[in-house]
């Protein structure tokens, strides 16, 4: 008798915690890529310890971000936050002067009930520098979602009126002056005119500045201009938000930021695949594509193309099996794109699922099960480790990709393991990086082969022995 198989995905969720990092490591990318910010995480000394940790002493450069560490007059009242947060603030406007201030709150701002919301507004007046309130507790939110509130937060500062001097203009253009350097003037009036009739587009989350030219030049070939990124490299280069204009996320853990850009700024959200893995970056510009009216020209080709190249990594995972304990959110992503290469996925493990946000990844993720001919995954949210932990045993994968937390003892009882923070830093967007992806995937494989043609698998069975 042979089992049956599911026709649709299915769903669990587990009473596990968010067993991921603390989302106010988000600062850790955010302010190197707004580059005239600063962050200020209110919190305690435990905050400032992880933030010390997860971002190392960086004793060559004084960085973007501070602690604003509670003491216990803080939690028990009997200092005055406001005057505390105003000295802190006068400081950094006088040391570094920064275009924005971006406030992170912490657990303990929840617990105590910190009013940093009431706060900003005045003390923004007061000291003529605008203050961005996120909040990126460990309570409320995994790893990744502390750029979705920081995100969220910032799209209500985009204007909502495109500019019309001249000089507001050219500051406002980041992206076409990145893709124009160097160019003539004849040049560039050549290619702007490449471009399709189409209604405003921006795209939102942070991603490193050569994925974000590589993915508007995607979208140039298709004659689709991007109108902006949030956030963009300066807080005075924030995009504007007009009503009826369209947007698309890139990544798929902001979720808030997309709910905030529909219903507070009535942008239309593109609900698309996302632009990881080559397949998701075809689905990605197809879907824009169609929703602007436009016929997609080379995409098949192209994505035939960057498989061929990927080949010689593909052949290492063909067939093997890869379990997710969930960290970071770009399970469903990963995973869509791991079967494509042909492995399988006996679960998905996510900290958080926001069913409507990812519908196309879902859909694409079941759509690739089916055309690959392999099972389609079970999908658990706030999974419960130690549940996890024995099902890995009972399936024996290939491979897990897992938190930093539960790497060494796995690998320690023969379990092949990969850390997921690995894929949030490094470049897995659009067509060419793929090939970073595999790279990640196939090194814990690649070492075992190198490990077995040394005859180590023999010297660690000969040991377990005596």
């Amino acid at each position: 008798m042979t089992a049956v198989q599911p026709e649709a995905l299915t769903f669990e969720c587990e009473t596990g915690n968010y067993h991921t990092f603390c989302p106010i490591s988000c600062v850790a990318w955010l302010y190197q890529k707004i580059e005239d910010s600063f962050f200020l995480v209110i919190g305690t000394k435990t905050c400032g310890y992880f933030l010390q940790n997860a971002m190392g002493v960086m004793i060559f450069a004084e960085p973007r971000y501070a602690m604003a560490e509670l003491e216990e007059g803080d939690i028990s009242a009997q200092l005055n936050d406001y005057q505390e947060l105003k000295r802190l603030c006068e400081q950094i406007k006088r040391d570094r002067n920064p275009s924005v201030i971006v406030w992170i709150g912490t657990c303990t701002t929840e617990i105590i009930k910190m009013d940093l919301e009431g706060l900003a507004p005045k003390l923004e007046a007061e000291i003529g520098i605008p203050i961005v309130v996120a909040r990126a507790n460990g309570l409320d939110y995994a790893f990744t979602q502390g750029e979705d509130t920081v995100l969220a937060a910032m799209a209500s500062r985009c204007p909502d009126k495109a500019p019309v001097v001249e000089a507001e203009k050219n500051e406002r253009n980041a992206i076409q002056k990145l893709l124009h350097f160097g160019k003539k003037k004849e040049e560039v009036v050549q290619e702007e005119s490449e471009y399709v009739d189409h209604p405003p587009l921006v795209l939102f989350g942070s991603l490193p500045d050569p994925v974000v030219t590589q993915l508007t030049l995607e979208l140039k070939k298709q004659g689709i201009k991007v109108s902006g990124w949030l956030p963009a490299k300066r807080f005075t280069e924030l995009p504007t938000l007009e009503e009826g204009y369209y947007v698309s996320g890139v990544n798929p853990f902001l979720s808030r930021t997309a709910t905030t850009l529909m219903r507070r700024r009535k942008c239309k959200l593109i609900g698309a695949p996302f632009p990881i893995g080559p397949d998701g970056t075809r689905a990605w510009i197809e879907k824009i594509c169609s929703v602007l009216n436009i016929n997609p020209q080379g995409l098949a080709e192209r994505e035939a193309q960057i498989w061929e190249s990927l080949e010689d990594y593909v052949k290492l995972i063909r067939g093997k099996s890869v379990f997710f304990m969930g960290d970071n959110l770009l399970e469903i992503s990963l995973a869509r794109f791991l079967v494509r290469c042909g492995m399988t996925v006996p679960e998905i493990g996510i900290p958080y699922m926001d069913k409507r946000y990812q519908a196309a990844e879902l859909a694409l993720l079941e759509t690739t099960c089916q055309e690959m001919g392999v099972p389609l995954p079970k999908i658990v949210e706030k999974p419960d480790n130690y549940n996890q932990v024995q099902r890995i045993y009972e399936l024996n994968p290939d491979l897990v990709i897992t938190g930093m937390a539960h790497a060494n003892p796995l690998e320690a009882r023969g379990i092949n393991t990969k850390w997921s923070v690995e894929f949030t830093f490094a470049q897995i967007h659009g067509f060419t990086n793929a090939r970073d992806i595999l790279e990640l995937v196939t090194r814990p494989l690649r070492r075992n082969n190198s490990l077995k043609d040394l005859g180590w698998d023999k010297l660690v069975k000969e040991e377990a022995k005596i």
